[in-house]
C-alpha cells in the first residue's frame, strides 16, 4: 500500500516497520504491561519512492535517529494507548520527510551600495560633531 505524504511525494507501507514495546510514558501500573509505545523503523536506504534530494536531506534532518544500516527510528510514547502512539510515530515520520522536500534558499552575499556607504560615513560625521560640541570650552 502507498502512503502519500505530499501531492508528489509517497512511500511504501512495506518501508516502515513498528514494534511494540512497553513505554515509560503516562499509564500507572498498566504501563508496565501494555506494551503500549512504538518503534517505528523507517528503511531509507532500501526506499525507491523517494527522490535522491530528499533522501539525502532526510538523512541529514534525522540527525542521530538514522543508524548506519540507513534506517530512521522513532519512538512515541506520549500517549497511553497503542493507536495514539503509532499514529503519532508516523505524524512524525511525514513531517521529517515534508520538511526534507523543502529545499532551503541559497544564501546570496551581497554588498553595500555605495549610496549607503557614503550616508553611513556622513551620519558618522555628523555625530562625531555632536559629540565635540558637547566638550568642556576654554575660558
Amino acid at each position: 500500500m502507498i502512503i502519500r505524504i505530499t501531492r508528489t511525494l509517497q512511500i511504501d507501507e512495506r518501508d516502515l516497520e513498528e514494534t511494540f514495546v512497553t513505554g515509560s510514558g503516562p499509564g500507572g501500573q498498566n504501563v508496565n504491561k501494555v506494551a503500549s509505545a512504538v518503534l517505528l523503523r523507517f528503511n531509507l536506504a532500501a526506499n525507491t519512492t523517494l527522490p535522491e534530494h530528499v533522501k539525502a536531506r532526510l538523512a541529514t534532518l534525522a540527525g542521530r535517529r538514522l543508524t548506519i544500516e540507513g534506517v530512521i527510528n522513532i519512538q512515541a510514547e506520549q500517549f497511553r494507548d497503542q493507536p495514539r502512539n503509532r499514529e503519532d510515530a508516523r505524524e512524525r515520520l511525514f513531517a521529517l520527510i515534508r520538511e526534507a522536500a523543502i529545499i532551503p534558499k541559497i544564501r546570496r552575499p551581497t554588498k553595500p551600495t555605495k549610496g549607503s556607504k557614503t550616508r553611513r560615513l556622513e551620519a558618522k560625521g555628523r555625530r562625531g560633531e555632536i559629540k565635540k560640541l558637547r566638550g568642556s570650552t576654554d575660558l
